[in-house]
């Protein structure tokens, strides 16, 4: 049985929060103690600022306590996490409320609206990869496998589709459909700039130049092009 295949037949496991979150949220219930960010990332066998993204949720949720090492020498203590008690929520939370609240305010704004949502799924793209060392270059398979990865740990369920002479990406979930059927733009310029941010950061040969949403009920394609790198 693979880790996924436990973690589905976990009943302990909230499956509202996605695979990979509730993976790290189970990683930190079975811990003694505190644990810190690359011993989780080694633990559940995702990228440490994959981590440090589900646990900014989970803190959020208020099912993680976020706080400083517990040290008695020199040095820059470091951020440690533990579970809260399982019992320990302090009431209902919407967060689909507050998502169709900030969506529709990006909306409004029509004159840096779509841009600003690209402009901060790119940054956050950025911020969920990691940079190649100087003078190793990425190809465009590895670039693949590393968008694929990242997008799965957040929900999408991505496949890799090449369609004649182009490469694509379908995504067979999306975690915020709800949200996007009511403010579509919005929500893809999220997507497709994460998708380019992530690209960017590894310095790839591809880039994201396109996303069209709900070709079907269930499938978003995401178009791949090569990318001229400098020389």
């Amino acid at each position: 049985m693979t880790g996924r295949e436990r973690l589905r037949a976990d009943p302990a496991v909230d499956p509202a929060l996605g695979e990979s979150r509730a993976s790290v949220l189970k990683a930190l219930r079975a811990a003694q103690g505190q644990v810190g960010v690359v011993e989780l990332a080694q633990s559940v066998g995702l990228h440490a600022n994959t981590v440090r993204f589900h646990l900014h949720a989970l803190v959020t949720a208020g099912l993680v306590v976020r706080e400083a090492e517990d040290r008695d020498h020199p040095g820059r203590p470091r951020t440690m996490y533990t579970a809260s008690p399982e019992g320990g929520r302090t009431g209902p939370r919407s967060y689909r409320l507050l998502a169709q609240v900030l969506t529709g305010y990006v909306a409004s704004q029509a004159s840096d609206g779509l841009d600003g949502a690209r402009r901060a799924g790119f940054a956050w793209g950025r911020y969920l990869t990691e940079r190649p060392p100087p003078f190793r270059d990425v190809d465009a398979d590895a670039a693949v496998h590393e968008l694929l990865g990242a997008l799965d740990d957040l929900g999408f369920a991505p496949e890799e589709v090449v369609a004649g002479s182009e490469r694509q990406i379908h995504i067979h979930n999306c975690p915020f459909r709800e949200t996007a059927l009511e403010h579509l733009d919005v929500v893809c310029s999220v997507h497709l700039g994460l998708m380019q941010g992530l690209l960017a950061e590894l310095d790839a040969p591809l880039a994201a130049s396109g996303l069209d949403a709900f070709v079907e009920p269930s499938l978003c394609v995401a178009h791949l092009g090569l990318r001229e790198k400098p020389r």
